[in-house]
């Protein structure tokens, strides 16, 4: 303690930061967090391992509730004021961030992801719990040491998920490295994320960007059977979806095939996250993490069932439905699908339990608690982007009709031989469940 003749002074470490100077901080980690959750969800349809499609879904949801605990905090420290302006003296470096969402292929995207953007959030995060006063901001403290946490868990998925595309890619094995290092030169350049002040930089120019498009088709593992249409109802409406051992395999396969609403999910967030406001992206990093689940739950079942993945179709039909189509068209679909097929849910869930299947009847039951929510999702952000973009709201259910139209057009350019195909598919994997029965 040091005093003089009037007053009683400590030094103490803890007393770094105002609020103000606080929630300057914070509100760089938050744009930082929304670029990168942006790009990843951008990258879905990008990436061929279905792992990563999973994973990549799960950390854009993680990022987005660090990012929505971010801006609350904010708000609570600059009260009355819940203005969040944008990026500010930060900006040059929420630039290069936004720049790996123009990465020339997936290993490039996940090295810069993994070995750059990843670990200096991270390292960042670290600074600041360790820098910062963990009692006046206790709050923050709490949600970034678990965001620091799932920092390092999604850098190990990442880095893993880089090294298997360069695997199926090897020729991109030098572009991915020079893009790695331009990345990480140009983070430096602009003074790195950090917990210091920043002066305003100029956004260095950055090479061999190749600017984002969305894919007409989305990569397949390729360790699943590769098709269009998955299950031979789809195409062939004589095709009962079965009961018993059939609906056990129909309904897994289903949500397997849910991969095509992870793609979605992802697709609509990054498409949309400038026109709509942050409530959007905290409500389609969810919708797209829950989307994951539904397809995990169906890998699993199918797994357990030790059915072999190579004899297991992962179509692509719903995806190639809107393409070519505004973007809004792949919201639209989510929509029609959420509300055509909730009222069916709760029907099989109870055929399961009258199997003794509990696991099914489990995941059926929760998907369709997901579900409700998705349905107000589907209409509540359908009819605020057609305010947005000077329409009448009441069209949401036009896009979602549209939606209808779009599948049964595609549908119908099914051959014969895919026909044939798929019902061979179908059957071989009936008989392969029921020899595992037997």
């Amino acid at each position: 303690m040091i005093s003089n003749s009037n007053y009683l002074l400590v030094e103490e470490k803890r007393a770094r930061w105002m609020r103000f100077d606080t929630a300057q901080l914070l509100k760089r980690f938050f744009f930082c967090e929304r670029a990168l959750l942006i790009s990843q969800a951008a990258w879905i349809p990008l990436v061929t391992s279905l792992d990563a499609k999973i994973g990549m879904a799960q950390s854009i949801w993680q990022s987005a509730e660090v990012a929505h605990a971010l801006r609350e905090r904010i708000f609570e420290l600059r009260f009355p004021s819940r203005l969040l302006e944008e990026e500010g003296n930060d900006h040059a470096l929420v630039e290069v961030i936004r720049a790996v969402q123009d990465s020339p292929s997936a290993p490039a995207f996940l090295s810069a992801l993994g070995e750059v953007f990843l670990p200096a959030l991270r390292d960042s995060y670290r600074d600041y719990l360790q820098a910062s006063d963990s009692i006046a901001d206790g709050p923050t403290h709490r949600f970034l040491s678990l965001a620091l946490a799932e920092k390092e868990e999604q850098i190990a998925n990442v880095k893993r998920w880089a090294a298997e595309a360069l695997t199926s890619e090897p020729d991109a094995t030098g572009s991915c490295s020079a893009w790695t290092n331009n990345l990480a030169a140009c983070l430096r350049s602009v003074g790195g994320i950090g917990i210091e002040e920043m002066s305003a930089a100029a956004t260095p120019s950055i090479e061999s960007r190749k600017p984002y498009f969305i894919p007409d088709r989305p990569a397949r593992d390729p360790r699943f059977l590769p098709c269009r249409f998955y299950w031979p109802d789809i195409v062939d409406p004589s095709y009962s979806y079965g009961e018993g051992l059939q609906l056990q395999l129909r309904s897994a396969i289903s949500h397997l095939n849910e991969v095509w609403a992870i793609e979605a999910g992802g697709i609509i967030l990054s498409a949309f996250a400038d026109a709509l406001p942050w409530e959007w992206i905290h409500n389609s990093a969810r919708w797209t993490y829950d989307e994951s689940r539904h397809c995990r739950m169906g890998y699993e079942r199918l797994l357990a069932w030790n059915l072999p993945l190579q004899e297991i179709p992962l179509g692509t039909y719903i995806y190639d439905s809107a393409s070519g189509q505004d973007p809004i068209y792949r919201l639209g679909m989510l929509y029609f699908f959420e509300t055509k097929n909730i009222r069916h849910k709760p029907v099989r869930a109870q055929l399961f339990h009258s199997y003794g299947d509990s696991l099914s009847e489990h995941d059926m039951d929760f998907d369709w608690a997901d579900e409700t929510i998705h349905a107000g999702y589907g209409k509540r952000w359908l009819k605020e982007l057609l305010v947005v973009r000077g329409q009448n709201s009441e069209a949401y259910d036009e896009i979602r009709v549209r939606c209808g139209e779009l599948v049964r057009d595609y549908v119908a350019t099914a051959t014969q031989g895919e026909i044939a195909d798929i019902k061979r598919v179908a059957s071989n994997l009936i008989q392969k469940a029921n020899h595992r029965i037997g």
